[in-house]
């Protein structure tokens, strides 16, 4: 993982994707592409089980296998119990795909915090909460809000299923190098404008190609001023704004963060942080290309539509369907009429949670706008799902649960959830959902479900009032 001879690099002006990619190179191909060396391979039940097979098929054992760690996410049913075992799952696939990765697991001696650990959860949550992400790797998991650990300074990506295998076999993948992109955020945001408001308007800014072919680095003195987690929900809808890749420098945040869930010994700590403090794009680093937002003038941000593009103040009215073609495709699938308001819309559901906002900081938010209040009567059902065992355990000791509990909400065990529909957690059709999950696709959450993406804070507030409003 820590290379003692980086610090000796050649010392021309780098960025820090470059700085990353130099340190991991492994070789360039007669192709183009490069051999990276990865440093943590994460791996669900969803992606893996043909990787493995593969493996099997090829004689083939993973390379490192303690690079690897797993835990099933994606197809797990929310409402377990302590005695929930695998047999349980209704969902035949489901159900499949959760035994296999425990199979694997076993077979291949890989580390797995399967469906009955208390540190169960979310792949992008348990990561770094239990001390597996650590600044300067290289990361990869079959899941594409990979990117989620960027935040610690790491070059983090999703990949494919015949990559997961690649990845177990060798250790490197094969991809071509990317170009840099600069988010500068700048600012203090307005009361209840949250870090989800922040990378939704980014979006809405560049669209969700704009970060094609690029790493995006996010800096300024907002990033500097915001905890690890909301930095986690930046770096994750970077896949969403077109990138494969988010980035934010390792800073005193981070390296306290690292400090108090890391595993490493200290005289390591000592000899990592000082590698550390060297990841960071240099003074007269050259971007391909830069953007400068002032987050002072965001407002809490609301999607309309079927893409995470489509999103406008939460006191803003629907856009001109003439726009476009997808506009028009929008607008009727969501049920949507232009210069409607988004304050006009009453909701069906609720949904808190996803690899996005499920952490304790999301359920801390939430439970302020909800504590003494009631779930309206119009809303059929409001759901919290904590991102991980640990984030579970921790509301329940700070008395969120109760909160949520007392007010209507329904509080679940760690997993996925209502963010894909992969699992129970689903919309009926025409359902109209207020959702912190990442995307807002068609189906997304359940056939002809209509999903709104938004903070913790205004989904609560949805859940209390029915609609989307002011958090003031």
């Amino acid at each position: 993982m820590l290379n003692k001879n980086f610090l000796s690099l050649n010392d021309m002006s780098r960025t820090l994707y470059d700085k990353l990619w130099d340190e991991h190179h492994v070789s360039k191909l007669d192709s183009g592409e490069s051999l990276i060396y990865i440093d943590r391979h994460y791996l669900h039940e969803v992606t893996s089980p043909q990787a493995f097979e593969g493996l099997e098929q090829k004689n083939i054992k993973p390379w490192r296998l303690d690079a690897n760690i797993a835990t099933p996410d994606h197809n797990v049913p929310t409402v377990r119990g302590s005695s929930f075992s695998t047999d349980q799952i209704n969902d035949e696939i489901s159900k499949i795909q959760v035994v296999e990765l425990d199979k694997n697991c076993n077979k291949f001696g890989i580390k797995q915090f399967d469906i009955t650990s208390n540190n169960q959860g979310i792949v992008h949550v348990i990561g770094p909460e239990l001390g597996y992400t650590i600044p300067g790797m290289t990361i990869v998991c079959g899941d594409s809000h990979t990117s989620t650990h960027g935040a610690f300074g790491c070059l983090a990506m999703g990949i494919g299923t015949s990559e997961v295998e690649h990845v177990l076999a060798t250790q490197t993948l094969k991809i071509s190098k990317l170009k840099n992109m600069n988010v500068v955020f700048s600012g203090k945001p307005m009361p209840g404008v949250t870090s989800k408001d922040i990378i939704l308007y980014l979006i809405k800014k560049i669209g969700t190609a704009g970060g094609n072919g690029h790493a995006i680095e996010f800096s300024g003195d907002y990033i500097e001023s915001i905890s690890m987690e909301s930095r986690m929900t930046i770096c994750n809808m970077a896949i969403e704004a077109g990138a494969k890749v988010g980035l934010i420098a390792p800073d005193k945040t981070t390296i306290d963060y690292v400090k108090s869930h890391s595993f490493l010994d200290q005289d390591v700590m000592d000899f990592a942080i000082n590698y550390w403090e060297s990841l960071k794009s240099d003074a007269n680093a050259c971007f391909d290309k830069e953007i400068s937002i002032d987050v002072s003038q965001i407002k809490p941000q609301v999607t309309w539509g079927t893409s995470p593009e489509m999103a406008i103040d939460f006191d803003g009215s629907i856009p001109a369907m003439s726009k476009s073609k997808n506009f028009l495709l929008a607008g009727s699938y969501m049920g949507v009429e232009e210069d409607q308001k988004l304050t006009d819309l009453q909701f069906d559901k609720v949904f808190i949670g996803s690899c996005t906002n499920s952490r304790i900081e999301d359920l801390r938010e939430a439970a302020k706008v909800v504590l003494g209040k009631k779930v309206d009567a119009t809303i059929k059902e409001a759901i919290v799902v904590p991102g991980s065992g640990a984030v579970k355990s921790e509301a329940e000791s700070e008395g969120l649960d109760v909160i949520f509990k007392d007010a209507g909400f329904i509080w679940r065990d760690p997993g996925c959830s209502m963010c894909l529909g992969m699992n129970p957690d689903q919309l009926s059709p025409y359902e109209r959902c207020a959702s912190t999950s990442n995307r807002n696709f068609e189906g997304r959450q359940g056939n002809l479900g209509r999903t709104h993406l938004m903070s913790p804070a205004m989904a609560a507030y949805v859940a209390i009032n029915g609609r989307v409003g002011n958090l003031l």
